[in-house]
């Protein structure tokens, strides 16, 4: 286990309600300058304490969710044509993104040699238009785009969390620590989170125990009591993306403008300048990043995702800012 300080304000025995932890408020050293560009700088941040999920919401939650409000998710609805111009009419149809490993080798950059676009696939039919979740109660909903997210949390009566207040819980209590729980990625051998071992994408070892979700209380809590705020799947924030942290950000206690500490375009994808669709900073990781590929299996690490687009591997967890 790391020797990294415990976080400002930790309590010794975080309160529990049936469905959440409490996090204590305090201040802690954001980011990483040893990673990735946009996880810099290492920055102070203070925030209130709150109420977050113990794990990541399952495909049981979600499912009482839908048959409450009767909410179709955006992986269930054709997109309309003005909201994506110069888009192939053919493809403009109700789907996702599915992971699919290449026979072998590809080029890292191509992200489109492993995800395809499967019309037919959401929440209920995680795989293919033939798959479903029978059997997956206890693993994470994924197919779930940014608002999806958010009227769930609305209907429960909570929030999404700042990525200031998601980053502060999957610490766990150590400040500066390289992961949730130390700075070994598999102390003594043993695998802390559902994370991908072997050569990304082609080769899927497994040593972990799961080639796709797993149940969301299959590996250990963090030092709050937290389950898979590491691996597993990303998770959405309250935050819009900017390239770079802040030198030093505001208290975070409440969800930030639009965004956070940079200009409106920032939020958009450089690369697709004619369809404005906003990211969202996720974070956590999840059951495909890899060694090789994608090392965000880490509390600082963070990435943009189009808040229209959902994943194979993208999921949420909520919180609460007043005593559930």
């Amino acid at each position: 286990m790391t020797d990294a300080p415990l976080l400002d304000g930790r309590k010794t025995e975080p309160a529990t309600s049936d469905e959440m932890v409490f996090v204590p408020g305090g201040t802690f050293r954001m980011g990483s300058d040893r990673h990735y560009p946009e996880e810099a700088p290492v920055h102070r941040a203070s925030i209130d304490a709150f109420w977050i999920d113990r794990t990541p919401v399952t495909n049981a939650q979600f499912r009482a969710f839908v048959r409450d409000t009767g909410h179709v998710t955006a992986a269930e609805t054709r997109p309309d044509p003005k909201d994506y111009p110069g888009a192939l009419l053919h493809m403009l149809q109700a789907g996702s993104l599915v992971f699919k490993p290449p026979k072998g080798p590809v080029d890292l950059g191509d992200w489109g040699s492993w995800w395809r676009f499967r019309f037919g696939v959401h929440w209920r039919k995680p795989y293919g238009p033939s798959s479903s979740i029978a059997g997956l109660d206890a693993h994470p909903v994924v197919h779930v785009a940014c608002g999806d997210a958010e009227a769930y949390a609305a209907w429960a009566g909570k929030e999404l969390p700042t990525e200031a207040e998601w980053e502060f819980a999957a610490r766990g209590g150590l400040d500066g620590a390289e992961f949730a729980w130390g700075d070994t990625l598999t102390p003594g051998g043993r695998h802390m989170a559902n994370t991908w071992q072997g050569a990304f994408p082609h080769q899927n070892l497994a040593e972990d125990g799961f080639e796709r979700t797993s149940p969301v209380t299959a590996f250990p809590p963090n030092g709050y009591g937290l389950f898979d705020m590491i691996g597993n799947v990303w998770e959405w924030t309250a935050d819009f993306y900017v390239p770079r942290h802040p030198a030093e950000a505001p208290k975070a206690c409440c969800i930030p403008q639009n965004p956070r500490g940079g200009r409106a375009e920032e939020s958009h994808d450089p690369s697709q300048p004619e369809i404005r669709i906003p990211r969202r900073v996720v974070k956590g990781g999840s059951h495909l990043c890899a060694p090789n590929y994608c090392r965000r299996y880490r509390p600082a690490a963070r990435h943009p995702h189009p808040v229209d687009t959902s994943t194979s591997h993208i999921g949420f967890r909520c919180i609460r800012r007043k005593d559930p």
